[in-house]
Formats: C-alpha cells, sequence, structure tokens
C-alpha cells in the first residue's frame, strides 16, 4: 500500500467503516414526508380558471364514455347526466361538486404497523416504488422476464429502503405466474415480507375482491372501516373509462378502499400535444373517474391522477423528462388543490436502457418538479427504466437515494434557535473555522444529508477502491441488502389462514394467460 493509501485508509478508517458509521448515525425516518415546501403554482388564476372551464366543455359537450358498464350507466342516468349509449355527457359542474361535497380532502391508508401508517393529502408526500413492468435488470444478470421471486426481491428491498414510504403494488410482472393467479401471490408478498403500505390488484374485478379479502385476513378479520390499500384506476385515454378499470374501481369502492382514478396520457397521441390542451382533458377525464367512486359510495377516498409525459414527434416513442411534462405535472398539481383531494404524479421517469448519466437527468427531470408541484402520492417514485418496460434493481437504490434528499429539501429550512446558529457565531473565534465550535460537533453528524451511493473521495482513493460507478455501488448495496433481510413479524394463524385462502381461489379456477 502507498504511503498516501495508507494514511487515507487511517483518516476514513476505509469506505465499509464509513458506511457502517453511517448507518449507526443515521435518524429514523418519519412514515411519510411532511412538506413545509410551499407549492409552485406555474399559472395564475385566470389561466387555471380557463384550464376548469374548457375541461367543463369537454365533459358537457364532447363526453366520456364508460364502456361496457351498464352499472356505472345507470348510475350516471339517476344523477342526471345524459347517457346515450356508452358515452355520458355532464351538466357543467356535476362531476365537480360530487367530488367536493364527498371526497375526502386528506385520508389515512393504514399499514399492517402502525407506525408506517401514511397520511395522503394536504402537506403529505408518499413515495411508492415502481409499478407494472414485464422485465427487470441488473448488472450481473441484464434485461429478463421478470419472476415471483425478483417479486419478493423488490418488495424485500423496498421494505428496507427508509425514504420509500410505500411498498407498492405490480413492482414487476411475475410471468412465471398464471396471469389469474399472480396478484394472489403479490399480494401475499406485500403482506409477508413487507408492513408497509400496499396497492390492490386491478386488473379485474375478482382480482380486486381477493385483494380486500386478503387485506381483511391480514389486519385481523375485520377492516373495521379502514383505508388499507390505494389502487391504481387508470383511464382509457382520450376520454373513456374501459369495464376493466371500472369494475376494480367499484369494488375497491364499496370496500371504502382508495382509488387513484389517473389519465393515462402520452400529449400528442392520447391528448393534444400542448400543456393547455393536456390539463383540460386530464382534469375532465380525472373529475369523471372520481365523481362516478362517489355515486358508487359516497365519501370513499381517491386521488387526483396523473400519467403525463410526451412523445417523439419523429417517431412517437415515448420521451420521459421533458419540461412540457414537468409544466404538466404542476399545473395538475394545482387544479387537483382547487378541487381538494390528493394529487398523485410524478415518479422517477427515463427512456434509457441503463442506469447511466440519461437514466439519472430524465429521472431528476421529472422528480423535481413533481416536488415542487407538492405532489401527496408519488408513484414509479424509484426504479423505473426503458419507458416503464423495466424495473432496474441498482436503479432502485439510486432513486431511493434520490428520494432522501428530497425528504431533507421538501422538509425546509429549520429556523430553531439551533437552525438559526447564533450561539456558534457567539463562541467563535473571529476569523477562525468552524469545525471545532461546539455547535458543529453536537451537529455534525446530521447536519447534512450522507448519501449512502455518491463518491466523495479522492481521484485516488476512488481508484484504490475499484473505481466503482454509482451504478456499481448500488450492485452491492442491494445484494447486502438482500442477504440482511428480516421479514417483520406476521401472526402465524393469519399467515396460514392467508396460504389458506390462496391454495383454495388457485384451485378453483384453471390457469389463464389473460
Amino acid at each position: 500500500m502507498s504511503d498516501s493509501a495508507e494514511r487515507r485508509g487511517r483518516r476514513s478508517g476505509g469506505r465499509a467503516g464509513r458506511q457502517a458509521a453511517r448507518a449507526t448515525n443515521r435518524v429514523a425516518v418519519a412514515p411519510y414526508l411532511e412538506r413545509k415546501l410551499a407549492p409552485v403554482d406555474m399559472l395564475d388564476e385566470t389561466g387555471l380558471a380557463q384550464i376548469e372551464e374548457n375541461a367543463e366543455s369537454i365533459l358537457a359537450e364532447v363526453g366520456v364514455a364508460f364502456q361496457e358498464t351498464p352499472e356505472a350507466l345507470e348510475l350516471w342516468r339517476r344523477a342526471g347526466a345524459d347517457v346515450d349509449g356508452e358515452l355520458v355527457k355532464f351538466p357543467k359542474g356535476m362531476c365537480r361538486e360530487l367530488v367536493q361535497q364527498n371526497a375526502p380532502r386528506v385520508y389515512t391508508q393504514h399499514a399492517r404497523n402502525p407506525e408506517r401508517s401514511v397520511k395522503v393529502g394536504d402537506n403529505s408526500t408518499v413515495f411508492a416504488p415502481n409499478y407494472g413492468s414485464p422485465f427487470v435488470m441488473d448488472l450481473d444478470h441484464g434485461r429478463r422476464y421478470g419472476t415471483i421471486e425478483d417479486f419478493e426481491n423488490i418488495v424485500k428491498l423496498v421494505y428496507g429502503l427508509p425514504h420509500i414510504h410505500h411498498s407498492g403494488g405490480t413492482v414487476c410482472e411475475p410471468v412465471d405466474v398464471p396471469v389469474n393467479k399472480r396478484h394472489l401471490d403479490m399480494i401475499y408478498a406485500h403482506i409477508k415480507y413487507s408492513d408497509k403500505p400496499f396497492m390492490g390488484s386491478v386488473t379485474a374485478a375478482d382480482r380486486a375482491s381477493d385483494s380486500v379479502e386478503l387485506a381483511r385476513i391480514a389486519f385481523g378479520g375485520d377492516l373495521a372501516g379502514r383505508t388499507v390499500m390505494t389502487s391504481l384506476i387508470n383511464a382509457s385515454s382520450p376520454l373513456r373509462w374501459d369495464a376493466t378499470m371500472l369494475g376494480a374501481a367499484t369494488v375497491y369502492a364499496r370496500a371504502n378502499q382508495a382509488c387513484i382514478m389517473s389519465p393515462f396520457i402520452l400529449a400528442g397521441a392520447m391528448s393534444p400535444v400542448t400543456v393547455a390542451g393536456l390539463a383540460a382533458q386530464a382534469l375532465a377525464e380525472a373529475l369523471s373517474g372520481m365523481a362516478y367512486v362517489q355515486l358508487v359510495e359516497p365519501g370513499a377516498p381517491v386521488i387526483f391522477g396523473t400519467f403525463a409525459s410526451s412523445m417523439s414527434m419523429a417517431t412517437g416513442a415515448p420521451t420521459f423528462g421533458t419540461p412540457e411534462a414537468g409544466q404538466a405535472i404542476n399545473v395538475m398539481a394545482s387544479l387537483a388543490r382547487r378541487v381538494g383531494v390528493p394529487f398523485r404524479s410524478g415518479g422517477q421517469f427515463t427512456a434509457s436502457k441503463w442506469p447511466d448519466a440519461q437514466a439519472a437527468y430524465e429521472s431528476a427531470s421529472t422528480l423535481l418538479p413533481a416536488i415542487n408541484a407538492g405532489v401527496n402520492f408519488m408513484l414509479h417514485a424509484a426504479g423505473w427504466q426503458e419507458g416503464g418496460l423495466t424495473l432496474g434493481y441498482e436503479k432502485l437504490i439510486m432513486d431511493a437515494d434520490q428520494l432522501g434528499m428530497m425528504d431533507v429539501y421538501a422538509r425546509g429550512i429549520d429556523m430553531s434557535d439551533n437552525g438559526q446558529a447564533m450561539d456558534a457565531f457567539h463562541t467563535n473565534p473571529h476569523g477562525e473555522h468552524f469545525l471545532g465550535n461546539a455547535h458543529t460537533l453536537a451537529n455534525f453528524e446530521t447536519a447534512f444529508y450522507r448519501s449512502a451511493i455518491a463518491d466523495n473521495n479522492s481521484f485516488e482513493q476512488w481508484s484504490d477502491e475499484g473505481s466503482l460507478t454509482a451504478a456499481n455501488r448500488a450492485n452491492q448495496v442491494w445484494k447486502k441488502m438482500l442477504t440482511d433481510y428480516e421479514a417483520p413479524p406476521l401472526d402465524d394463524a393469519i399467515d396460514a389462514e392467508l396460504v389458506d385462502f390462496i391454495a383454495r381461489r388457485k384451485t378453483a379456477m384453471p390457469d389463464a394467460s389473460y
């Protein structure tokens, strides 16, 4: 070892020593983020009111289709809407009034571990991981179809990542399990391997019903009116809700479980190319979906959801991290606050196939606008890769590190006596550094966010330690996390009842690929 390397080793104790010290000194993380950072509005009152008026015109004059759902159409007819076949047109103000008079501004999603329950709405932000990817990727094995082992691994990793508050839903598709049965294994994995809040299945009404029953068992046999799932209901944009999504939403609403009523829009394909046009359409779609939930069950929790991005007008491929998408997130967040319901959007989106610079830049360009806009529920907050087709193990770890930074950023400036640090000025000799000051010594362990991924050492030390990239370091982190994983407690009788229910449900139906 060179003299310089030996000195560096004595000074730092080596990378492993620093990481161990960092873990020992890490402060407890709250179950969700309570923001002090005020939301930023890009549009003034006149602009927002114009978009609201445009959305009302879409609802009244163009209408929204409720496909193959006679029950929904009958509910709308009774409520006073104009129903022509599957197309519903709404008197101006009808949908907004249904939502504002019934839907809660904020709700609690209860976790199996009460200490991990999350508040959704107002000044809170909940980070949830990637959702829906058929592929997974890591540096060792490359890109491949996801399996139930991958699904369980991701749930375990998310359980151990303190700045991801929510276990999520379909963190990846376990394609080695039949389509009509995999929801049972996925919900069980969330219950068995984590005690954070989770999402239910939405791919069929009976799968939503299974999710409710598994949740009932997990919570001791009676939900007692508690909301224990927040599930994603996507519109078939433009201006359609399909029978599958509406069927799941109906089940969840009747059980008082929360629904994210979320338009899915790539501007230029599923909406006009402009931000204002996209926003008016998304508002119309979200209002119609949230209002439907209130017709089914007044007071059932809903989230105003959006998934808004752009596309390449040259190739038709989805693009992520564009400034227009950030603007759309901001405008929709403002509109959600005016409706008076929680807002879902954002994430760490990228079209990159690898955890590289493109992935980092595009992800940051979605994450920061969403935080500044005041998002309440951020799905796809970690792990999204290749336009959502892939869950990246390394990217999950790298994204989670960024969420920790956002936790500090959004909590705002400490203006306590300690934060103002006036005693440091009065006790520090004039012109001398503050390194030995009592205030510095009392605060240095928690003064700044410490990344578990970034390397801030000299070039020589970085070289001595293997010249690892951020992705290489993330690879080491997730492997160690899985090696060290310990499952949260789960009552043996509850576990046995869950396993029995799953076995009976699987036996009752043949395998299917849809």
